[in-house]
């Protein structure tokens, strides 16, 4: 028996359904779901995703089985719709669209009025009575065929675009403005000259066999599977290159057949802020590529739509709240008004920002639409999503003061809320060289509009401003997925590429100046405007905010109770002592990392005294004047959690980072102060510097190392740890201090370490009268630590994994240097993700398993956490539940999202 292929949607049925995604793509599942259930959906068919991979693994060649069955499903399609591919007479024509697992909009190809040529433009005249209509038909889809199927589609911004600039001149010639004004006649012209431009430019003559055109359709959009900006956007959402895509071959129904008709993509939500009712963007008299292309600036669904066409707006209301019901999420559907009747062309879940994102999910629950449980599934709310809600907004007053200062130039649609300040860049390659040079510079990508070969800039951008376009266009769709944000349809702001400015309100800015855009109101300013915590940040931490103030924070509340219902991995902070406040406003559940270094550097002095120090006499000296200061940061550290647990990690850094040759250089007195305070020569100190030096100190004399050769360090900072708590037990506080050994790779190194630390507390709790409930552990920080955690686990209560040295020295790549080939490595993947953001789950993860296996085996109660910056990484997160970690620890605005992360990776258990 053959397999199957191709799946037919017609006549009310679909041969597959909503479940099969994976055969069919997102695009054919959902088209088939929808006849299904009963909606308007024309006629058309489903190459499957197999035959995409059979397509790159063959040479680009097709299954044998597959010209057959498209001809028949062509064949089927005839019947339901009544008409005929490529008739002289009584013509049908087709979309071709590709239809991926999950949704990449706009990053693959589509090509429209398939089956158009000479004879056909004549009969479709005919048969529609709209001589106009069938020519703009007809130049539509030479310019889409010329441009995807034979390669005309300009790659770079240098590159011409051949069949706009001959588009534009043509309306510059006839004095008008948009392409639907002009004449049929017109069009006839530039139809000759579309095709002179192919035959100039290629070498070969336009197609005008029908089932040529479709065959070169099909083979551009499984093609397209692998181009430039596809690639970037599954590496940037791990979506899978070997998932393929499916292809959609459709029957046309026509948006653009006269003022009776319209196309439009719609949202069953505000996907932007969350705000329900069916909203979007339509056009009257277009074609569906128009609303998204963003070269027109659509009306809006929900403020116009009801009066220009109220029939069709009715049933488009209907048939968004059957689709939220049936599917039970936002949709984001494509439409065509056909002379008042309403045909859906796509329906998928829409993309959202975080704040749509919380939104959506907390009032779906209340609608009793879905459960707590659905409602944090992380296609739902992706986890990072939540650090949206925590970014800076501008500030009220900043606003009306740079309406004076800056000005307040123009206003468009707030398509991506928060708020960006940046330089102007044109070009979304002139972003990414910027971006490549310095990677803290702030970019706003300003374009006349954005399209998906704009992704590469869009992503290192902080915000995109487009002078077309609606909330559904390239740029808005995008942004929302992004996080980023956006103003779209600024109608007032006239781009110039060739000058490098844009000019609006009677202010003209060049690239390179520095503007601010408001994602919440649509608002431009010129230059920059003060920013101020975002709503939840007012609540939680400055507390200038009643909760019952902020709608935002209200739902926020809502979605993490249900969050920490549901999650079993625990959530702390890396923290010291100043972000304690910080820590315990998000909620963290203890801190995984106190790094007291961070503590020396308020008091460098007497911390560099210490380190010129060439005897233990001297040292001691120096560390008596450290201990009070470590003892109140402790006490503060301590009061600030309570009874939640504390990790402190001993000295960790190579000195040297404390005291260098640049230190020296930089403060021409330190060497005589230095000599002075200790009772040394000055020569002596510079010496001292002059060994500290190190080859690779990452590796070197660091961790566990300067506790083994300077005791006195550890017994230091062991004491100013055991009496903060002892001092805060007796004052009724039930301190639990958890003292880390960082860098063991031995067990004799913790052996050595832990020793000093208990004989120290027991000295302490003698002197204080009281006892204190402690841990001594370690981190897991080189292979060896992992490799031999059975032995470690004899002596270690616990096990932190420092994930950021564990990766550096598990790959043998520097953090610090790996930014020269990382880029290149990715783009060619020869690794996937970044390992310093996600864990290498392969490699680092492996080590991280054995560990915590034969660690356990050794220690049944074994506590295991990690502090490295992975630990606020969602799907490093998820990775840790799965190994079985108690906690995870970040840095404290990373907690929500930690936190949320956990929870899914518990529901999906």
């Amino acid at each position: 028996m053959a397999t199957k292929y191709v799946y037919s949607f017609s006549g009310g049925k679909g041969e597959g359904n909503g479940k099969m995604k994976a055969e069919l793509g997102g695009k054919g599942a959902n088209l088939a779901e929808m006849c299904n259930i009963g909606l308007p959906v024309p006629a058309g068919f489903t190459i499957g995703t197999e035959v995409c991979n059979y397509y790159y693994a063959n040479d680009r060649k097709y299954p044998p089985e597959l010209k057959a069955q498209v001809e028949a499903a062509l064949k089927e399609v005839e019947k339901v719709m009544g008409g005929e591919f490529g008739s002289k007479t009584n013509p049908l024509l087709f979309s071709c669209r590709s239809g991926a697992r999950e949704s990449m909009p706009g990053m693959m190809d589509t090509v429209l009025n398939i089956g158009m040529n000479d004879e056909t433009v004549i009969s479709l005249a005919k048969k529609s009575g709209d001589e106009r209509f069938a020519w703009d038909s007809y130049r539509r889809f030479i310019q889409m065929y010329g441009d995807v199927v034979m390669g005309l589609k300009p790659q770079t911004k240098t590159d011409p675009d051949h069949f706009e600039e001959l588009l534009e001149h043509k309306r510059e010639k006839a004095g008008v403005k948009f392409d639907n004004e002009l004449t049929a006649e017109q069009l006839k012209e530039l139809v000759a000259e579309y095709k002179a431009v192919i035959k100039k430019h290629t070498g070969s003559e336009f197609p005008t066999d029908p089932m040529e055109q479709v065959w070169g359709c099909i083979g551009a959009v499984f093609s397209s599977w692998m181009n430039d900006r596809a690639i970037v956007y599954r590496r940037m959402y791990n979506i899978p290159h070997e998932w393929g895509t499916a292809v959609n071959v459709q029957a046309m129904v026509f948006g653009n057949l006269g003022d009776g008709c319209a196309t439009g993509v719609g949202l069953t939500r505000d996907c932007a802020v969350g705000t329900p009712g069916f909203c979007g963007d339509y056009l009257i008299n277009a074609q569906g590529e128009d609303v998204v292309a963003g070269i027109r600036t659509p009306l809006r669904i929900e403020e116009t739509l009801g009066k220009d066409m109220p029939k069709a707006h009715a049933e488009l209301d209907e048939i968004g709240k059957k689709l939220e019901k049936h599917f039970k999420e936002v949709q984001d559907v494509e439409f065509t008004i056909q002379e008042g009747r309403v045909w859906m062309l796509q329906t998928r879940n829409a993309k959202r920002t975080g704040f749509a994102a919380v939104r959506i999910a907390v009032d779906l629950v209340n609608e009793g639409l879905i459960t707590e449980k659905e409602a944090l599934q992380k296609r739902r709310i992706p986890a990072d999503d939540l650090n949206q809600l925590l970014q800076p907004i501008f500030d009220t007053e900043a606003k009306k003061k740079a309406t004076k200062e800056n000005r307040a130039i123009a206003k468009g649609i707030n398509a991506g809320p928060g708020a960006a300040t940046g330089q102007i860049v044109f070009h979304a390659s002139d972003a990414e060289a910027l971006y490549n040079k310095d990677n803290n510079v702030q970019l706003i990508l300003v374009r006349k509009e954005t399209s998906p070969e704009d992704l590469r800039g869009m992503k290192v951008a902080k915000g995109i401003l487009t002078a077309f376009g609606g909330a559904s266009s390239h740029a808005a769709l995008v942004s929302r997925q992004m996080g980023k944000v956006c103003i779209v349809g600024c109608g007032s702001l006239v781009v110039d590429y060739d000058k490098g400015t844009i000019s609006s309100g009677g202010t003209t800015l060049k690239e390179g100046d520095w503007i601010s855009i408001d994602g919440f109101t649509g608002e431009v300013f010129s230059g920059k405007v003060e920013t101020k915590p975002s709503e939840i940040v007012q609540v939680l931490v400055q507390k200038t905010m009643k909760p019952e103030e902020s709608e935002t924070y209200t739902r926020y509340a809502q979605l993490m109770g249900w969050v920490d219902k549901y999650r079993k991995l625990k959530v702390r902070a890396n923290a010291e002592q100043d972000e304690a406040h910080l820590a315990d406003a998000f909620g963290c559940e203890g801190v995984g990392l106190c790094r007291t270094e961070h503590m020396f550097f308020s008091k460098i002095q007497e911390f560099r005294e210490m380190i010129v120090s060439e005897t233990k006499e001297q040292r001691e000296k120096a560390l008596a004047k450290l201990l009070p200061f470590q003892r109140a940061d402790f006490t503060t550290l301590f009061k600030a959690l309570g009874s939640r647990p504390v990790t402190i990690r001993l000295l960790d850094p190579p000195l040297h980072e404390f005291l260098s040759e640049h230190h020296l250089h930089d403060d021409d007195g330190l060497a005589d102060r230095l000599s002075k305070a200790v009772g040394i020569s000055k020569e002596t100190v510079e010496r001292r510097v002059e060994e500290l030096k190190e080859t690779n100190p990452m590796l070197g004399f660091r961790g566990c190392r300067l506790g083994i050769v300077f005791a006195e360090i550890t017994a230091m900072q062991a004491r100013a740890i055991f009496e903060a708590a002892a001092d805060l037990k007796k004052q009724g506080v039930d301190v639990h201090p958890e003292v880390m050994v960082p860098l063991v790779g031995f067990k004799t190194e913790l052996d050595h370490q832990t020793k000093i630390i208990r004989d120290t507390a027991e000295k302490v709790f003698a002197e204080k009268g009281v006892k204190v409930d402690y841990q001594v552990g370690t981190m897991i920080e080189i292979p060896r630590a992992a490799l031999t955690a059975g032995e470690i686990a004899k002596t270690a209560e616990f096990f932190s994994f420092g994930t950021n040295d564990l990766t550096q020295t598990t790959l043998g790549m520097s953090r610090d240097d790996y930014g020269s080939f990382i880029p290149l490595y990715r783009e060619n993947d020869v690794i996937g993700d970044d390992p310093f953001q996600k864990i290498d789950q392969t490699g680092v993860g492996r080590l991280m398993e054995i560990a915590c296996k034969d660690g356990r085996a050794t220690r049944e109660k074994l506590k295991l956490g990690i502090c490295g910056e992975h630990g606020g990484e969602p799907s490093s997160v998820m990775f840790c539940h799965k190994l079985g970690l108690d906690y995870v620890s970040c840095s404290p605005f990373r907690i929500p999202i930690a936190k949320l992360a956990a929870a899914q990776q518990a529901l999906e258990s």
